[in-house]
């Protein structure tokens, strides 16, 4: 899949309520580090889990579901496993009249609920890292990829 610099810069310049489902409390998987850097960045994110609902992330409440989330959410982003999309879609759909987005993480791709959330106007980016496009967009990746600090020019 192929997403122009254009279309992904407007999705994350556009955006300002983030849903992530399958977000975790350990600080070292990948969905808590992308949840917090996109509430660093200013973005209003909703955690979603099951296992975790009612605990406090980022100042937010842990929510069991979409369903459980007051108001409209602008993008829903997806940490579940790609078989476990298409409910997720279909409750996004349901819940949120006017999403805007649904991201699928590095590694996860539906083509049924793509075309799905497709069909109702919702723009859907696969396969990809919202933390990981922001930076690379805004200018905070570094060299080699990274932007996690200083990295010396002595061998």
């Amino acid at each position: 899949m192929n997403y122009s610099d254009a279309l992904l810069k407007d999705i994350l310049t556009r955006t300002r309520r983030i849903a992530v489902v399958g977000v975790s409390l350990n600080p070292v998987r990948p969905s808590y580090y992308v949840a917090r850097y996109l509430t660093l960045k200013g973005f209003n994110v909703v955690p979603v889990n099951p296992v975790h609902e009612g605990k406090q992330l980022f100042g937010q409440t842990v929510r069991g579901a979409l369903s459980d989330i007051d108001g409209p959410v602008d993008m829903v982003d997806i940490f579940r496993r790609s078989e476990a999309v298409p409910p997720i879609v279909d409750e996004a759909l349901a819940q949120f009249p006017q999403l805007q987005t649904l991201w699928m993480q590095i590694g996860v791709e539906h083509p049924e609920a793509a075309s799905k959330a497709e069909a109702r106007g919702v723009t859907v980016i696969q396969n990809r890292c919202p933390k990981i496009e922001y930076q690379r967009l805004f200018g905070e990746l570094r060299m080699g990829g990274f932007a996690t600090g200083v990295i010396s020019s002595k061998l």
